[in-house]
Order: structure tokens, then C-alpha cells, then sequence
């Protein structure tokens, strides 16, 4: 499903969460995570700076249209204080205020469906934690007896959406087919409930021995 519209999609709503909302909300109340929204993403904390497929929600109300505009004209017409955390860490969606935000509805769509998809696998797999999504890798995750499991929108290794179980200890087998676990894609998956499978299915591997 790679495609440069899905890349540059991807790369703009990395941007989005990282300038316009994980920095914001860093400088006003210490903390970068963000979660799952419907149509797309959200700060926790107020203001709720939220992604809705192509608009900018500030508070449930539309404060813009996301492609064809600047992250910086975008954040000034939203009142937001924008700029990426400060000197947290070093991966990050490479966007700069200046760069011009392109969308597309149909990706954005994808995209989002996989972090609902992430969201309600891992909250049924390990319902005592809150699934983050971290706007360095711009990946929704969490962490359970030292194996991180998570779903990415996608990255230069794999290009798509995809499932991952990370344990902290090298594994060996036929499960584990990526150097840092084990990966598939959701469009391999197929389901929500695959997904959440695949999940219990490398919590098991990683846990057995």
C-alpha cells in the first residue's frame, strides 16, 4: 500500500503530533502522550488539540483544515504555541513550522484506523494499562512484563501499517522475524481481533521460556 500521498500523509500527521500538540502540551503541562481520537488523535490535556481526518479540532471545535497550509499559519490561526518538545529525544517526524501540511482524507482514514485497532487490542490485552501514542516515533504502544507491543502507522523498515511485539530479551524461533520481535502488517491481519491475537499469541511466546 506504499505510495509517496501515504508517506507524505503519514509524515504530516507525525508533524501534527509533534509541533502542534506532543510540544504544546510539553510546555504547558510536562508530558508528551497523546492517545487515540476519533478520525485521528488527541492531546490529554487541555486545550484537547485533536486530529479528525483532515481538520484541526481545538476543544471539539474545527480551528482548520490541515493540508495546504503551514504548521506555523496553522498553529497561529488556532492559538496554538507551537514548536516540537525540547531536547527529549532524537527521532522525530523531521517537519519544521514552515513545511506545508499534505493530507490525504483516505489515508488519514488508515491511519487512524489502525490506532483504533491498536487501542482496542492492547486495552484487551492488558486492560490496567493506558495504550500512549509517542509522538517521536508517532507510534501507539505499551509495555507488559518487559515486552513493549504497540502499532505503528508505519516507518522506512515497513512502509504500512503493522503490529509489533518487542520483547526487552533476545528471542529466537519462528515467531520472531524482525531483529527487535516480531511484525506483521495489519493489512496481513486482516481484523481488529487478528491483531489482538497476534498480540497474546507473542505475549506467550516471549513469556514461555
Amino acid at each position: 500500500m506504499e505510495s509517496d500521498d501515504y508517506t507524505r500523509t503519514r509524515r504530516s500527521l507525525h508533524g501534527v503530533a509533534e509541533l502542534l500538540m506532543a510540544g504544546p502540551q510539553y510546555r504547558a503541562h510536562g508530558t508528551i502522550k497523546l492517545r487515540p481520537a476519533p478520525g485521528g488523535f488527541s492531546t490529554i490535556h487541555p486545550p484537547l488539540v485533536a486530529v479528525d481526518g483532515d481538520l484541526l479540532l481545538v476543544d471539539g471545535s474545527v480551528a482548520g483544515k490541515l493540508s495546504g497550509t503551514t504548521f506555523a499559519e496553522l498553529a497561529s490561526h488556532a492559538g496554538i504555541d507551537a514548536g516540537a518538545p525540547a531536547d527529549l529525544y532524537s527521532d522525530s517526524s523531521g517537519c519544521i513550522l514552515t513545511d506545508t501540511i499534505r493530507v490525504d482524507l483516505d489515508h488519514a482514514q488508515t491511519i487512524a484506523r489502525a490506532f483504533d485497532w491498536g487501542d482496542r487490542a492492547l486495552r484487551r490485552l492488558n486492560p490496567t494499562e493506558t495504550p500512549v501514542l509517542w509522538p517521536e516515533h508517532f507510534d501507539l504502544g505499551i509495555t507488559a512484563d518487559r515486552i513493549n507491543f504497540g502499532v505503528s502507522p508505519g516507518d522506512p523498515h515497513i512502509p504500512e501499517p503493522y503490529a509489533y511485539v518487542g520483547p526487552w530479551d533476545p528471542h529466537t524461533g519462528p515467531f520472531w522475524n524482525e531483529s527487535f520481535g516480531a511484525a506483521h502488517t495489519l493489512t496481513a491481519l486482516g481484523t481488529a481481533d487478528a491483531l489482538f491475537a497476534f498480540f497474546t499469541e507473542g505475549y506467550h511466546h516471549a513469556t514461555e521460556s
